[in-house]
């Protein structure tokens, strides 16, 4: 085997390697050898064909596997020989005109992972921002759960519904006077006001009372989750069969006992320990965010092309499907376009900190246990029917490419938690408004320097603009992108379905979108 590298240029590597057809002949007849005994043929007793006629039954098939066999030893060897570190799946290609009997000439292009010092840790300083969680917050969210265990009984005879009422009804929805598929409910309980429902439908209701007959028109949300009912009106023809009232909630020890505990007071502790839970993890993502701009103020080195773009790849793709669903997808579309250069230099970033996380983690012995991935993969298979669990298990233990991926978040977690006990922290309290202002600021206590991913002699980050004329949220730059994260090379079960709405009425969550795939690498051989 041969193997001459022809460029070297940063991170850019390329090569040809020549495997001699003697090597691949060889494979073919040593795979011959092995399944010869199991072959069958009429006329031969079992394990007594010839070999010849082996090759001749099977010969296409062997050529290829001992050309793949063949191609993934010279690229083990090219990696291992060169003391590669492939940033992404190498570009392998045959030379055209291969044939079997010829030399294997391959192209390998590659991009290698920069070399990063591991950096001293002394000298970083975080501020913690604590939120203390206050009694009237407790307070809300116990009336919160008191207003969720509503009770109704039947309102007097004739009375008109209001708003707070409840109403039991039948149903049917009506697309140009044809009765559509899942518009249709009966005895179906609606509190009027409690914003369920899709726009307008619930507001319609007001006034009615039992008995009574009516028809209502509603349109449908630009982002309703069945295509065929997305942005149309539609009608309800609806009769009601009561009007129900709520009855009085009172906070009290019997209340919490209806809910499985045993006083008021260890309901009002364990709300407490929801917001004090909430809050906190507002307050890592704060601290995370400052560390990771200290540690990209402090490092400049170069990341490799192919890197940077799968992560934009992931975050275009991202903004472009929630500009989709915006009410002028146009326009959401040309804002993100006009801010394309901030969001690239967000990929940079991340990629750049992955990296810098990674060296940092493996020069401190950073792991993920084998329990803990155990864990990881049980959530994750809780995303498949239940029928394809067993084949993901099978895909992520055979592919360590996509244990990698799965490993990589929590990882990144470990490390920065690693680095949170190396830092000066200094506490100070403050509002949850003020700390939910730190973590929305479009600078986000970003601190520049070399590596922060602005381009300091141009114009800085896009100014924040408000909420209803954003087409979609920049991604946070606290966010690393995992060192790991490398396309996986088999194709995992497909995830189970989103449940399907029980009534188009009903305006249900949108689907969790799947994360962008990242470029595969080419086949080795045709």
């Amino acid at each position: 085997m041969k193997i001459v590298e022809t460029t070297n240029e940063g991170l850019k590597r390329a090569y040809t390697v020549k495997i001699p057809a003697q090597a691949i002949s060889g494979r073919i007849e040593e795979e011959v050898r092995k399944i010869a005994p199991q072959v069958r043929m009429p006329g031969f007793r079992p394990g007594k064909v010839p070999a010849n006629l082996v090759k001749k039954m099977h010969g296409p098939a062997l050529h290829q596997e001992a050309l793949n066999s063949s191609i993934r030893e010279a690229m083990d060897k090219l990696v291992a020989d060169n003391q590669l570190r492939p940033a992404m799946q190498p570009e392998v290609s045959l030379g055209e005109g291969y044939e079997e009997g010829k030399d294997a000439e391959l192209s390998v292009s590659l991009e290698v992972l920069p070399k990063i010092e591991a950096p001293a840790l002394d000298g970083l300083k975080l501020e913690k921002l604590v939120v203390p969680v206050a009694d009237a917050e407790v307070d809300e969210a116990v009336q919160r759960i008191a207003s969720q265990q509503k009770s109704f009984t039947d309102a007097k005879k004739g009375k008109k519904a209001e708003t707070g009422d409840q109403v039991i009804v039948d149903f049917v929805g009506k697309l140009d006077g044809v009765e559509f598929e899942g518009g249709k409910a009966e005895n179906q309980p609606i509190e009027i006001g409690s914003g369920r429902l899709i726009p307008g439908f619930e507001e319609q209701l007001v006034g009615v009372k039992a008995g009574d007959e009516r028809q209502i028109t509603v349109t449908f949300p630009a982002d309703y989750p069945a295509d065929n009912l997305k942005g149309k009106d539609a009608t309800f023809d609806i009769t009601v069969h009561a009007v129900k009232v709520a009855g009085e909630t009172t906070v009290d020890d019997d209340f919490a006992k209806q809910l499985g505990l045993e006083s008021l007071e260890m309901l009002r502790n364990l709300m407490r320990g929801q917001l004090e839970q909430e809050t906190a993890g507002l307050t890592r993502t704060q601290m995370k965010r400052a560390l990771l701009d200290q540690l990209a103020a402090g490092h400049d080195f170069e990341v490799p092309p192919s890197m940077v773009e799968a992560e934009f790849e992931q975050i275009w793709s991202q903004l472009t499907h929630e500009a989709g669903h915006e009410e002028d997808p146009e326009a959401a579309l040309k804002e993100i376009e006009a801010e394309k250069d901030d969001y690239r230099a967000i990929a940079v970033r991340r990629v750049r900190l992955g990296l810098l996380l990674s060296e940092i983690g493996q020069a401190n012995n950073v792991e993920v246990t084998q329990q803990e991935m155990q864990m990881l993969l049980a959530q994750a298979a809780q995303q498949y029917r239940p029928e394809d669990r067993q084949r993901f298990y099978e895909y992520v233990q055979s592919e360590p490419l996509a244990a990698a991926q799965l490993r990589a978040p929590l990882y990144e977690d470990k490390v920065v938690d690693f680095l949170f006990g190396k830092a000066e922290v200094t506490e100070r309290e403050v509002t949850r408004e003020e700390l939910q202002a730190a973590i929305e600021a479009e600078e986000g206590g970003h601190v520049h320097g070399p590596g922060c991913g602005h381009d300091h002699d141009e114009k800085p980050a896009a100014k924040k603009k408000a909420p209803a004329k954003k087409a979609a949220a920049k991604p946070a730059k606290e966010e690393a992108a995992p060192a790991e994260d490398k396309p996986a090379a088999k194709k995992a079960p497909a995830k189970k379905a989103a449940p399907k709405a029980e009534a188009p009425a009903e305006e249900a969550p949108a689907a969790k979108k799947a994360p962008a795939k990242k470029p595969a690498a080419k086949k080795a051989a045709k």
